[in-house]
This record gives structure tokens, C-alpha cells and sequence, in this order.
């Protein structure tokens, strides 16, 4: 067995296999939709981090049951695993949101002594130490999911943050004329993730007359969104648009104005099948930030180019535009559980075995 996935618990995967070449050092494909940034990006040397076959690859999750996207990410990560017969097992640990946690396992699988290590940091600053005894035991460390206060990993790839919450942003901006009041539904507090889509916001509300009235964490979470927006709803109804941080809780708070007969703001979505059907069927006004559970298989991807010696980047930026409807209904599957993240590379028979409709 290649797996040693710990804590899961949860039954997840999917389908859709899509990955492209983009900008990269050596043509290695990571993810459709990465590139490479020009400026301030030093090259990993070719050969650097080269080590014979087979491999041991360890990763380190900030919490793997934190919604249905992450426990994807973990599956499709598995899935790049089981792909590449040189890799003879992969080691997945999960912080469970606790920073000392994420100390303990990235040390753990230091003294396993794997050929390298993806980490998806609980905070931005959390693993830094960690990270660094890592490269200096001579073991590649990969980053995505999460920017960190530390240059001491080997490369990162970087997707959402301050572009996502933009795409998002822009959206209202454009709905609204630039103007009228919103309400602002954020990701897990103190998650580079949810600060950095944030930020991405706050770009795109400059020099708008649009205000902020009120913002709640909803921890990208189904249900405690819901009674995040069933709250708001309660005390002032009258609310012009939605910016929401992730798709669980967009599809709670369209829930919540369904439920109370109110017709749905302009609101924010992110690529999640369940959220798909309900945009499809109500046509309210959206956009879909892209955000890929398949970063778990370019994780892998990266950590195998190292060891294969490859030249790789620092830096990799996985800033795709925003998808219509139209797009939208290309990838929608009826036949599915609302639990499916798009796009993904997971395949059909994953998808039915674990996505399909009871």
C-alpha cells in the first residue's frame, strides 16, 4: 500500500482529468492555469535536489476534514501518488488546524527520512522552523494552500489568494455600479488563504462608494455559514451584494434567502458541484473563483520534478480567470454529490464510487 493517510474519515474524489504546460522552468506541467512570475523568482538548479527512484513523499495538511475541498485535496494528492510507480508511499499528516501539530508531523516525517515534503501551512507562520530543518536535511520541501512569513522552501505554488478574492470583488464592483452595502463571509481566521482573498477584496473596493456592513467568519464551512447568514438576514435583510469566501458557504447563504422567500444578491461563488446546480437553477448573478483541489496532484508533481533534477522555479502563481455560467454548466454533474470540487483530475470511476447519488 502506497497510503497512509491518517484521520481522514470521509469519502471523497473525482474526475475530469485536465492539467497544461504553462510558463514553466523545463516545461514541467504543474497545473492549467499556473505561471511562472517574471520578476523576483530565483530558479531551483537543476539536479539540486536529484534522488534515485523509489521515493518516499510526506505532506503535511493544515486540516484535512476542514470541508469537503480539503479532504478532495488530500485524494487527489494520493491519486498523483498512486500514478507514479516510483513513488512507494506517500505519507499524508494532518494538523487538524493545530500549529504544534504541524511542528510535530513535519518532524516526523524529517526523522522517516522521505525525499520530500509538501506542506499546506495552518498559519503563516506555523511551519517556518519545521520547514527549515527540513531543506537543511537536504529534503525538498513544496508549499501551496497558503503563503508563509519564511523563503526557506524549495518552491511554492500559489493559486487563489489576493487574485481570487479580486475576481470575486470585481464582480460585485460590476453588479453594483460601485455602490451600495455588502456583506463580506471570510475562510478560517488566521489562514494566509483567508487573509490574502481578503486582501484581494479590499483591491478591488478602492475607490468605490461600496461599504462593508458587516463580516463574519464562516471557516469556508456549510453549516456554520448558514447561521452566520440566517443571523445577518435576521437583523437587516436589505443587503445588495455577497462577497463569500468560498462555495459551502455560498450555497448556505443562497440557501438561507430561499428559505425566507427573499429574492438572492448578487453573490460570490467558487467551482463546487453543489453550488453549480444551485446556479444553474435559480440563475442568480454570480461568478465562480477557480480554486482546484487538484493542487494536491501538483504538489506532487513539483516534489517528483526535484527528484527527478529538474529545474523548477521558486515561485508559481495559479491565478486563472473567473467562470461564467456557461462555463459552469460544461462542468456541472447532476449525477453528483454537491461535495464535488472542479476542475479536478481525479477519475470517472473515483467519481462514481465516491461521488455518486445515493
Amino acid at each position: 500500500m502506497k497510503s497512509i493517510i491518517r484521520n481522514i474519515g470521509l469519502s471523497v474524489l473525482l474526475a475530469g482529468v485536465v492539467f497544461a504546460h504553462g510558463s514553466l522552468a523545463q516545461d514541467v506541467p504543474l497545473l492549467d492555469g499556473v505561471t511562472t512570475p517574471a520578476e523576483n523568482n530565483p530558479t531551483v538548479e537543476a539536479g539540486k535536489y536529484k534522488k534515485d527512484e523509489p521515493w518516499v513523499i510526506g505532506m503535511s495538511s493544515f486540516g484535512v476534514n476542514a470541508n469537503t475541498w480539503t479532504v478532495q485535496v488530500a485524494h487527489e494528492a494520493q491519486a498523483a501518488a498512486d500514478r507514479d510507480k516510483r513513488i512507494t508511499k506517500f505519507v499524508l499528516l494532518d494538523a487538524g488546524f493545530d500549529q504544534k501539530k504541524q511542528v510535530a508531523d513535519i518532524e516526523d516525517l524529517i526523522a522517516q527520512k522521505v525525499e520530500a515534503i509538501i506542506v499546506q501551512p495552518v498559519t503563516s507562520t506555523s511551519a517556518n522552523a519545521s520547514i527549515e530543518k527540513a531543506v537543511a536535511a537536504g529534503i525538498p520541501v513544496v508549499l501551496h494552500t497558503g503563503r508563509i512569513e519564511s523563503d526557506a522552501y524549495t518552491t511554492e505554488i500559489q493559486g487563489g489568494a489576493e487574485h481570487f478574492g479580486k475576481v470575486m470583488g470585481d464582480f460585485l464592483v460590476k453588479e453594483l455600479g460601485g455602490k451600495g452595502n455588502i456583506w463580506v463571509l471570510r475562510g478560517l481566521a488566521g489562514h494566509p488563504e483567508d487573509t490574502n482573498r481578503y486582501n484581494g477584496l479590499v483591491q478591488s473596493l478602492e475607490g468605490t462608494e461600496i461599504k462593508i456592513t458587516a463580516e463574519e467568519h464562516g471557516d469556508w464551512q456549510y453549516d456554520k455559514a448558514k447561521k452566520v447568514c440566517e443571523t445577518l438576514y435576521l437583523n437587516d435583510p436589505n443587503v445588495a451584494g455577497i462577497w463569500s469566501s468560498g462555495a459551502d458557504m455560498t450555497r448556505a447563504c443562497v440557501d438561507v434567502f430561499k428559505q425566507f422567500g427573499a429574492a438572492i444578491p448578487p453573490i460570490s461563488g467558487e467551482g463546487n458541484n453543489g453550488f453549480f446546480g444551485q446556479w444553474i437553477a435559480d440563475n442568480f448573478k454570480s461568478v465562480s473563483s477557480e480554486y482546484s483541489p487538484a493542487q494536491g496532484a501538483a504538489g506532487i508533481r513539483a516534489a517528483v520534478a526535484l527528484l527527478e533534477g529538474k529545474e523548477l522555479k521558486k515561485h508559481y502563481d495559479y491565478n486563472p480567470p473567473g467562470w461564467d455560467l456557461e462555463k459552469v454548466k460544461k462542468y456541472y454533474r447532476d449525477d453528483l454529490s454537491a461535495n464535488v470540487w472542479w476542475p479536478s483530475e481525479l477519475s470517472e470511476e473515483q467519481l462514481k464510487q465516491f461521488y455518486a447519488k445515493q
